[in-house]
This record gives C-alpha cells, sequence and structure tokens, in this order.
C-alpha cells in the first residue's frame, strides 16, 4: 500500500513538471529580431511542395541553413527542391520549422515541440494554413492550430474564425 501511495506521488508529480513545462514552451512570447536563423522545411507531396518552394523565394538569406524532409517516395519533391537550392547541403541544427499542410508535417512538429518541452532546443514552429482552404481548416492545420507559434492564413474568413491565427493575405 505504501509503495502504491509512493508510486502515485512521483507520477504526480512528473505530471505536474511536465505541465508546467509544456505552459512555458507554449505560452506567447515577444518575436526578437536575429541575425538569422536555420530553418527545417517540411514539403508534401502534389502542390504542397510548389506552395512551400514560393513562400521560401520570398524569405531572406537570413533563414539558412535550410534543411528539408521528404518522403521517400516523392521524387518529384526531391528534384524541385534540389533544383530550387542548387544542391545546397547545410547541416547545423535547425530552429524552425516551416510547413504547409501536408499530413507529414504533424509529427515533425510534435518531435520539434518536444525538443522544447525537454529543454533541448526551442524551435520555432510557422505554420502556413494552404491556399485552397477557404473557410475550413486542414486537419494539420486543426492539430497544429494550437501548437504553432505562428499559424498564418491566407483568407479572412479563417482569420475571423481562427482569432489566434495571421492574415497576411495570399502570400503563394
Amino acid at each position: 500500500m505504501g509503495g502504491t501511495l509512493i508510486l502515485a506521488a512521483a507520477a504526480g508529480a512528473v505530471a505536474v513538471l511536465l505541465a508546467v513545462r509544456l505552459w512555458v514552451v507554449l505560452r506567447p512570447r515577444p518575436a526578437v529580431p536575429r541575425r538569422s536563423l536555420s530553418l527545417l522545411v517540411v514539403a508534401g507531396s502534389g502542390g504542397h511542395t510548389t506552395e512551400i518552394l514560393r513562400l521560401l523565394e520570398n524569405l531572406s538569406d537570413a533563414y539558412s541553413p535550410r534543411h528539408y524532409i521528404i518522403a521517400d517516395t516523392d521524387e518529384m519533391s526531391a528534384h524541385k527542391i534540389n533544383s530550387f537550392e542548387g544542391n545546397r547541403a547545410d547541416r547545423n541544427p535547425s530552429a524552425m520549422v516551416l510547413c504547409n499542410g501536408p499530413g507529414t508535417c504533424v509529427p515533425i512538429c510534435i518531435s520539434a515541440l518536444l525538443l522544447g518541452i525537454l529543454g533541448i532546443k526551442k524551435v520555432i514552429i510557422v505554420y502556413v494554413e494552404s491556399i485552397c482552404r477557404v473557410e475550413h481548416l486542414s486537419l494539420s492545420g486543426k492539430i497544429l492550430f494550437h501548437l504553432s507559434d505562428y499559424f498564418i492564413v491566407q483568407w479572412p474568413t479563417l482569420k475571423e474564425k481562427y482569432p489566434k491565427s495571421v492574415y497576411l493575405g495570399r502570400i503563394v
């Protein structure tokens, strides 16, 4: 009986510590200007890769180095990215994840969030909802709306429904 109480108290303490750490990581903080920021880009098949590359075209060189996550079976995206980057090969650890809706971005963003929760590295998560989402969020968007640092929508109707989001107009 006493061992069970000790085990329950330890489990409760761990749960409280994890909850406090989650609050620290997810609470809003003011943006801090930086010289450069490593970028992890999650590419998806179909139009997602084209959209994300259009977003990257407008980013300055301060978002460097860039790292990409591509599905093993997505040869077309790999080719587009290689062409876009000119076969760049940087290996610095990432500090930002930029994604725009493929389902493969959800586990990547959760992993990035866990890095912050565990105190290993704070990774900024920027989610841009796909241009084709006019009235409703995608499933990835519904999941990452609460986990991302910046949630960008491209239609005013989504901004009205999701006040935490950032509306910049059409950006792709």
